[in-house]
């Protein structure tokens, strides 16, 4: 009888590694690294055909690596589930015009392609850059094992320290779902990298942004930072 009280009063066990996701919505991050002399040639050809790849499915942003990464571009895609993917992979895959007119120039400019698969982080919506024109920053994280129950909430008010007037503005911050586990990646617009580095070091002088960034950077294992050029097509410019 004791065992069996003593069984009904213990404290619920909670497995939940942090908020859990309530859409099915994903982004598709995809990184591809082109042969130095063909840069501008793939750039080119993305220009003119990617309104072949557009209708199928919906481009969030596409930009150059001008930081962080030599002869890279990094695009987002936006898909309402894996089915959706999949139906658009498909489609795609029997598109004789965008396999003949893209795909068949466009692969041997690459030496290389990587994609992850990412949701919105809970507390974050897709936002625009309160006017066209400047530029981005992609800080990738790798925090260390544990998932958000551990680390969330100094990565939130890490991230959203800078979120605020006077600062940068988060376009959006994302949890990999597929890919290097436990990263988050906070995407940020400036109107210059100028404006950037200005911000850069304000920063290390503002006590409420460096307390916020020192709790966080006790999860974190290492993170990359790379500045981005929106392209011409971008839909985020």
């Amino acid at each position: 009888q004791h065992l069996h009280t003593s069984l009904i009063s213990a404290p619920c066990v909670h497995l939940s590694t942090g908020p859990q996701q309530k859409h099915s919505t994903f982004y598709e991050f995809r990184t591809y690294c082109i042969r130095p002399d063909q840069n501008a040639a793939f750039l080119k050809l993305t220009n003119e055909k990617i309104h072949l790849r557009t209708a199928h499915s919906e481009l969030v942003g596409y930009w150059s690596v001008e930081y962080g990464g030599l002869n890279q571009v990094f695009h987002i895609w936006k898909y309402d589930s894996y089915s959706h993917r999949a139906a658009v992979r498909a489609a795609l895959a029997q598109d004789p015009s965008w396999m003949s007119e893209y795909i068949s120039k466009a692969m041997p400019m690459l030496t290389s392609q990587d994609n992850e698969v990412t949701y919105l982080v809970p507390w974050s919506n897709l936002k625009k850059p309160p006017k066209e024109g400047g530029v981005y920053e992609l800080v990738s994280f790798q925090m260390r094992p544990g998932g958000p129950a551990v680390w969330g909430s100094a990565f939130q008010a890490a991230a959203t320290s800078h979120d605020a007037p006077g600062y940068s503005k988060l376009v959006g911050a994302f949890h990999n779902e597929f890919g290097q586990m436990n990263r988050v990646h906070a995407l940020r617009w400036f109107e210059s990298a100028d404006q950037r580095a200005e911000l850069r070091q304000k920063a290390h002088t503002d006590a409420r942004v460096v307390a916020a960034v020192r709790n966080s950077v006790a999860h974190l294992d290492f993170q990359q930072n790379k500045l981005l050029f929106p392209c011409p097509f971008s839909p985020l410019n």
